[in-house]
C-alpha cells in the first residue's frame, strides 16, 4: 500500500508576507484615502484596483469597492450598526451566498441620520465596549456549515450577533457555498470574506489581526481549516477563480472548533479502529475490509510521529484482542476518556438528572439515501429557514440540519433519569458488564479498555466507509464532488484495499485518478481540507501557511460520527506545532456544541477575552 512520504520543513511561514512586502515597496506611493479618513467608502472600479491598506507591508488588489460608510443601518435595541449585501469578491460563483453582512457597536461609531433610514458612519475611538475599542475589537466570524453546508448570505438583521457586539466583538456573518458546489469552495468563500475584511481595515471598526472564527462540526472542521490553512498557496487558484481580495492575508488569529470532523484521509480507517469492534453481522468480506481498515490506520499513526507533552512517541502496537489495540497511543487515549469521566464527576453534584443536548447517540435516520445539501440561513436555523430542530435541552438538533446519513444506534449503556450519588452513575455505566473502576474516597474512575467504553458508550453508527460510503452516498462524497451534482470517493487507502474488487474497484481507481477544473485530484482536494496537512511534518504541507496561535477544541465524548482520535490528532498536531490549545471531550455529551459548564457562546466569548486581554 502506497504511504505519503513524510517530509522535513521545506518552507518558513510568512512567503506571502515578504511578497506583500515587495508589493507594497513597489506601490509605495498609492494611498487610500477612505481608510485613513473612515469617511464615506463608495468608490469606482477604477480608484480600488490597488488600493493599499493601512496594514504594513500589505496592499490589497481588487476592483471592489470598500465598504459604502453612508449605507449603515441601526438597531435601536441592540444599538448596532449593520450592513447586508456586501460582496467580497468581483467573480463570484453564486451570488446568493458569496456576499456578507457585518454587525458592530453603535459605540464604536459616530453617526449621522441620512433622513431615508441609513447613516453615515465615521469610526469613534474614544468609547470602549467590555474593555474594547473600536481599534482594539476582536471580529469574530461564525461558520455554520453542518455536514459542509451552504451558508445563506444574511439580508437583514441578524439577531445572533447580539451576544457578540454586546461583548466588543464585531460580528462578521459571511455567506458561502457548501459541498455540494465541491470541495475547496466553502473554506475559499470564508477565506475571500477575511480578505474583504482586511481591505477594509481603517474603514470600519474591528482589529483585522484579531479574527477569530468559530463553528460546530463541518462548520468547526472548516472553523479548523481556516485555522490551519491561513495564507496557503494551495488555495491560490480558487480564490483567483472568484476574483477574491489578493494581496492580504486570509489567516485568523483564533479558531474555535466543536466536534470538527477533519482528517478525511484516514477517517474511515480511524472509524474502523476505534468503532469497529461495535459492528455485528458483518460478512466475512465484509470483516476483512474493515480489519484492513483499522491495521492501516495503525500504520498511520506510527507514521504520523505524534507527541505527548513530554515528547515521547505515540504508537501503537500488536495486541492479543482487538487490531493494534496497545502502545503508548493508545494508553493517552485511554486516558483522554479517563480525563472526561473525572471531569464529569468533579463537575457534577448528585443527584444528577441525565439531560443532554442531543438525542439517540447516531441519530435517527437510516443509512441509504442522501439529504439534498441545503443552504442554512445564519444562525442556528434548519435548511427550510425555520428554527432548528431542538435536540432537547433548547439546544439545536445538528443531526437534523447536516444531512449526514447515519444508524440509529442498538445496544450499549443507556442513561436516563436521575442518580443519587456518583456510584449509583457508576453502576449504571457497568450495567452490561464493570468496565469503570471507581474510587469514591477520590471520586475518581478508571476504564479497562477503549474497546470496552465504545462498546458500552459510542457504539458505530455509519457503515463501512463511515465518510467516503462504499455506495458514495455520505456528505463527504458530495463534498469531494464536482460541482456538478456528482460525488466521488477520496480514501486512498480504500481504494488500495479495494482495488481488485470485481463491484467497487474500478469506481475507486478512477475516482483517484479524476481532476477538477484547476487540476486537482481528490487527494490534492482532500489534502486541503485536512488540518494536519499544514500541521504535521508526515505532510508536504507542513509549515507552508500562517496557522492561528489560539485554539479552543470541545466535542462531545459519545458521539458515532468520528472516532475518538479525530478531535485528539488535531490537538495533539498542534500542540506538537507550538500553538496555544484549550481542548476537551465532554463526558456525556453527543454530536453537539459540547460544553461542560456553561453554554458555548459564553464561553466561546470568554475564551476570545482570555487570548487577547
Amino acid at each position: 500500500m502506497e504511504r505519503k512520504r513524510r517530509e522535513t520543513i521545506i518552507m518558513k511561514v510568512g512567503k506571502q508576507i515578504g511578497l506583500f512586502l515587495v508589493a507594497a515597496l513597489i506601490l509605495s506611493g498609492c494611498s487610500n484615502s477612505a481608510a485613513g479618513s473612515g469617511s464615506s467608502a463608495a468608490q469606482t472600479e477604477t480608484e480600488t484596483s490597488q488600493a493599499e491598506t493601512e496594514r504594513v507591508g500589505e496592499t490589497a488588489v481588487t476592483s471592489l469597492p470598500q465598504i459604502d460608510s453612508t449605507k449603515w443601518q441601526y438597531n435601536s435595541e441592540d444599538k448596532v450598526y449593520w450592513q447586508t449585501g456586501i460582496s467580497y469578491c468581483e467573480n463570484p460563483a453564486d451570488e446568493n451566498y458569496e456576499t456578507l453582512g457585518i454587525f458592530i457597536p453603535a459605540a464604536y461609531m459616530n453617526a449621522k441620520d441620512n433622513g431615508d433610514g441609513t447613516f453615515t458612519c465615521k469610526i469613534n475611538n474614544q468609547v470602549a465596549v467590555k474593555g474594547y475599542t473600536a481599534a482594539s475589537a476582536p471580529i469574530v466570524i461564525p461558520v455554520n456549515t453542518p455536514g459542509y453546508s451552504a451558508i445563506k448570505a444574511p439580508t437583514d438583521y441578524v439577531t445572533d450577533s447580539t451576544s457578540y457586539t454586546s461583548a466588543g466583538f464585531i460580528y462578521v456573518a459571511a455567506g458561502c457555498r457548501g459541498r455540494d458546489a465541491g470541495a475547496p469552495a466553502g473554506v475559499t468563500d470564508l477565506k475571500a470574506a477575511i480578505r474583504y475584511i482586511r481591505y477594509n481595515d481603517g474603514v470600519i471598526p474591528g482589529d483585522v489581526d484579531r479574527v477569530f472564527s468559530f463553528g460546530m462540526s463541518g462548520g468547526g472542521a472548516q472553523s479548523a481549516l481556516l485555522g490551519a490553512t491561513g495564507d496557503s498557496e494551495d488555495y491560490e487558484p480558487y480564490l483567483t477563480a472568484i476574483g477574491a481580495v489578493s494581496g492580504v492575508s486570509d489567516a485568523v488569529t483564533g479558531s474555535m472548533c466543536w466536534c470538527p470532523i477533519t482528517e478525511l484521509d484516514y477517517a474511515d480507517e480511524a472509524y474502523e479502529w476505534n468503532l469497529g469492534s461495535t459492528r455485528t453481522d458483518l460478512t466475512e468480506q465484509e470483516q476483512t475490509l474493515s480489519n484492513g481498515m483499522a491495521e492501516a490506520f495503525a500504520q498511520y499513526i506510527n507514521d504520523l510521529g505524534l507527541k505527548d507533552s513530554s515528547g515521547n512517541a505515540l504508537t501503537l502496537t500488536e495486541s492479543e484482542e482487538g487490531i493494534y489495540q496497545s502502545g503508548t497511543y493508545y494508553e493517552y487515549l485511554k486516558g483522554v476518556v479517563e480525563t472526561s469521566l473525572n471531569n464529569f464527576l468533579e463537575d457534577t453534584t448528585f443527584p444528577y438528572t441525565v439531560e443532554t443536548k442531543k438525542g439517540p447517540r447516531g441519530g435517527g435516520r437510516d443509512q441509504g439515501g442522501q439529504k439534498p445539501d441545503e443552504p442554512h440561513e445564519q444562525g442556528d436555523k434548519a435548511p427550510n429557514g425555520d428554527a432548528a430542530p431542538d435536540a432537547g435541552n433548547g439546544a439545536p438538533d445538528f443531526y437534523a440540519m447536516d444531512g449526514v446519513d447515519r444508524n440509529l444506534s442498538t445496544g450499549g449503556v443507556t442513561l436516563s433519569g436521575t442518580y443519587e450519588t456518583a456510584q449509583d452513575y457508576i453502576d449504571a455505566l457497568n450495567a452490561d458488564g464493570t468496565w469503570v473502576n471507581y474510587d469514591s474516597a477520590a471520586n475518581t474512575a478508571t476504564i479497562t479498555s477503549i474497546a470496552d467504553f465504545t462498546s458500552a458508550c459510542k457504539r458505530a453508527s455509519k457503515g463501512i466507509g463511515a465518510f467516503d460510503a462504499l455506495d458514495e452516498s455520505q456528505a463527504e462524497n458530495t463534498l469531494f464532488g464536482y460541482g456538478d451534482g456528482t460525488t466521488s470517493h477520496f480514501d486512498a487507502t480504500l481504494a488500495e484495499l479495494l482495488k481488485d474488487d470485481e463491484t467497487y474497484g474500478a469506481a475507486f481507481t478512477e475516482a483517484m485518478e479524476k481532476t477538477d477544473s484547476e487540476g486537482k485530484t481528490v487527494t490534492e482536494r482532500g489534502n486541503m481540507y485536512n488540518p494536519l496537512y499544514y500541521l504535521s511534518s508526515y505532510y508536504d504541507g507542513y509549515q507552508k501557511s500562517t496557522v492561528a496561535n489560539y485554539w479552543r477544541i470541545r466535542t462531545g465524548i459519545a458521539q458515532s460520527d468520528t472516532s475518538l482520535t479525530t478531535e485528539v490528532n488535531l490537538m495533539l498536531a498542534l500542540k506538537n506545532y507550538g500553538v496555544d490549545v484549550d481542548f476537551a471531550t465532554i463526558w456525556g455529551e453527543g454530536h453537539t456544541m459540547a460544553e461542560s459548564t456553561g453554554d458555548s457562546t459564553t464561553n466561546f466569548i470568554e475564551w476570545v477575552n482570555k487570548c487577547l486581554k
